[in-house]
């Protein structure tokens, strides 16, 4: 039942106008809804779930909001943002804001195959990242899936999420 109406959300909001400005809330839905839908390697299942932004983005505010108020599981949610690949540790999600773009190739050697599930925002073609929200061809909101990225991260995609996505 609830993964039923986790489904139904995503459907809803792929379908809701894109427009101009990006909507951070939305991002950050989807943002937890892929918890639900993404599996992480057991080594990395306890304690606080990560989320890292890399770069400035509006989404960390958003981020931060939705920590305070929900959880993965049992487990708390903690969001950092950080200005620099030196100060990345580790992380279950690393969203990479476009200012970071043109240094993705970076980004991808900093993590390399950690159990990250690297998600990008409009990102240009040849700097992908596990999951890019990206402008459907009506100019709503989506989700593009790399499962090959995502399997050389040790992360599983559920039939749900696939299904939903744009397969890459």
């Amino acid at each position: 039942m609830k993964n039923n109406f986790i489904i139904t959300a995503f459907v809803f909001l792929t379908g809701a106008s894109f427009g101009q400005s990006q909507n951070y809330q939305t991002y950050t839905l989807f943002m937890y809804s892929f918890t639900k839908f993404v599996q992480w390697p057991p080594d990395v299942s306890n304690g606080d779930f990560e989320i890292t932004v890399l770069g400035e983005s509006p989404v960390f505010s958003e981020l931060k909001t939705m920590a305070e108020k929900k959880k993965i599981g049992s487990r708390p949610i903690h969001v950092t943002k950080i200005n620099s690949l030196s100060e990345f540790t580790k992380s279950h999600i690393l969203f990479v804001s476009p200012d970071w773009q043109a240094k993705y190739p970076d980004v991808v050697a900093k993590v390399g195959d950690a159990p990250v599930l690297l998600v990008t925002e409009l990102a240009p073609a040849n700097n992908k990242g596990s999951i890019n929200f990206v402008n459907n061809k009506e100019g709503r909101l989506a989700f593009e899936l790399n499962t090959v990225d995502m399997a050389k991260h040790h992360l599983k995609a559920s039939a749900e999420l696939t299904r939903l996505a744009i397969l890459n």
